[in-house]
């Protein structure tokens, strides 16, 4: 089990100098209520790049523009390495020395597993790295808000629209766990609805393969008009690249079901030209996701922030004023209350823009289709997406009567 990896103790400094500087009020500074907050995620795997340290600077940027506002915020960070046992381990732990949110979770099995703890515990998750929709269907918790984005809204953007432009053959590689196995059935179910089929599948173990070689000759061997990459992050570029080396970009479409802009970047915009994929967030999208951007990129290594730490600010915003709403000492009370909360309050973020929490825990903003750029139309590093389409929130996930959750009363 990894242990805590960063610790932040957010406007900390600021009091002890003012209690220095006062002394009659020291007492008072030390009572403030302490709100902590654990970013779980991946810091050593393949979702590093798009979430790791990434998450753990957009939880310190909410928790930094929301100091100030009668209780104190602590910030801890920690690598799950992809392994639902050290995720559940580490959850466990930080529960029972008073940590009262756990954000981000990349990699659906672990997001899981938190999600029955923070039930347990009565504490709060709030989602942004895991995609399975699973989290507000069949296992949904009245302690979990899954924000940013799900394998519904993936499969429905990206899968949706290849197949009635044309691409109605489908053959899938897929990672061989809980979020892997969502994409590939949401995706499949809505090439099924719009006329087309499913060839085949292969599944490769996760996260031990590295070499595609062989699973892209499958796809090959189908004949499929589109290659569907039911995976994410360096298994989606590395998927690209070997199924390029055999040539199948010659007869196949490229479904990436779950890419972003950090592999777009690793990838290039020669090799990733004219990809189609769906995101709900894109720092070059508009006058505010640009200012939100301008305030990430200077503690991010001048890079600005993929969608799933976007979507740890938005969270941890949300739930920092739904604290603030409350009251920080009943706030660590009871995780349902808190969620309550935040369900009845209207969101608003400089990364998502407006948006509401819908009773089963599901977040409900835009989501964008782009199309990649070529080399020619982009201006510049980063400058890498062009919208095609938007569907508004309430038509891009799940409708709440399809979804299961056992605890929505119909």
């Amino acid at each position: 089990m990894t242990g805590v990896a960063r610790r932040d103790l957010l406007g900390a400094a600021g009091l002890a100098a003012a209690a220095s500087a006062l002394p009659g009020r020291r007492a008072r500074a030390q009572a403030r209520t302490t709100i902590r907050i654990g970013v779980l995620t991946d810091m050593s795997g393949p979702y590093r790049d798009a979430t790791g340290p990434g998450s753990v600077v957009c939880t310190q940027q909410a928790a930094a523009e929301f100091s100030g506002r009668g209780f104190n915020i602590e910030v801890i960070s920690a690598d799950h390495q992809n392994k639902p046992d050290v995720g559940s381990n580490l959850a466990r732990q930080w529960f029972d020395q008073g940590v009262d949110a756990i954000v981000d979770i990349p990699t659906s099995s672990v997001a899981l597993s938190i999600a029955a703890i923070a039930r347990e515990k009565n504490k709060v998750f709030l989602n942004s790295g895991a995609a399975t929709s699973d989290l507000t269907g069949a296992q949904c918790s009245p302690n979990t808000i899954h924000w940013t984005y799900d394998t519904y809204m993936l499969a429905k953007g990206t899968g949706g629209a290849i197949t009635r432009a044309g691409g109605d053959t489908w053959f899938f590689i897929t990672a061989d766990y809980a979020f892997g196995h969502a994409l590939e059935r949401d995706t499949a179910n809505f090439v099924r609805a719009a006329g087309g089929q499913v060839l085949g599948a292969v599944r490769y173990p996760f996260p031990q393969t590295t070499d595609f070689s062989a699973f892209v000759l499958q796809a090959q061997a189908s004949r499929a008009k589109v290659l569907g990459m039911a995976n994410a992050s360096t298994d989606t570029v590395n998927t690209i690249k070997a199924a390029r080396e055999f040539g199948l970009h010659r007869n196949m479409r490229f479904a990436a079901l779950l890419m972003g802009v950090i592999d777009i970047h690793a990838l290039g915009l020669e090799l990733g030209q004219g990809l189609l994929l769906t995101e709900s967030f894109y720092w070059d999208l508009n006058d505010r996701t640009r200012a939100f951007t301008a305030r990430i990129r200077p503690n991010n290594q001048n890079r600005p922030p993929a969608m799933v730490p976007a979507g740890c600010y938005g969270a941890t915003l949300h739930y920092l004023k739904a604290v603030a709403d409350m009251g920080a000492e009943r706030a660590k009370a009871s995780g349902v209350e808190v969620v309550q909360r935040m369900k009845a309050m209207p969101c608003d973020d400089d990364a998502f823009g407006p948006g509401r929490i819908r009773e089963d825990g599901r977040k409900l903003h835009p989501a964008y289709l782009f199309q990649v750029k070529t080399p020619q139309e982009s201006s510049g590093t980063w400058d890498y997406y062009k919208v095609v389409a938007t569907t508004p929130g309430e038509e891009a996930f799940r409708p709440l009567n399809e979804g299961g959750c056992a605890f929505i009363r119909s």
